[in-house]
């Protein structure tokens, strides 16, 4: 139960900074990728502010939690260990990079967005959700390899 609490609970907080930071709204994601309206005025620096905030935080996160012998709600930590850049890794960054500046989404923008009322981003993880049975439809068909645990 306490596992489920506390997941319910960063969920929350990070919908909350995502919606509040505004990175839930495509224009303002669509506006930090449009480098060629800097002349224009429409160029929006804030997806940059937002994403430093994060690796900050995140860095100073993980050198804290990672003292402890064990994660709060868990056994162990679960970690990647793979470190090899494949081309499953490189055409799912790629895949991803492209509807994120084609839509102004991004799963993590998304999914508080859908609190909002909108349609756009039910279309979205309607079509994020498909394109997740479809790889794993695809992958389950393809020649057995090693997958990363």
């Amino acid at each position: 139960m306490m596992r489920i609490a506390l997941s319910f609970a960063a969920g929350l907080v990070f919908g909350a900074g995502i919606l509040i930071s505004g990175m839930a709204n495509p224009a303002k994601v669509l506006n930090f990728f449009d480098l060629g309206g800097i002349a224009e005025g429409t160029w929006d620096p804030s997806l940059a502010f937002v994403m430093g905030g994060a690796l900050v935080v995140t860095a100073i996160g993980y050198r804290l939690v990672l003292r402890r012998p064990a994660p709060l709600a868990d056994a162990r930590f679960h970690l990647p260990n793979k470190t090899v850049l494949d081309a499953r890794l490189i055409g799912g960054a790629a895949l991803f990079g492209i509807g994120w500046g084609i839509t102004g989404f991004c799963p993590g923008g998304a999914v508080p967005a859908l609190g909002l009322g909108r349609i756009e981003p039910l279309v979205f993880v309607s079509t994020m959700i498909l394109g997740m049975i479809a790889a794993r439809r695809i992958e389950t068909r393809a020649p057995s390899r090693p997958r990363a645990a």
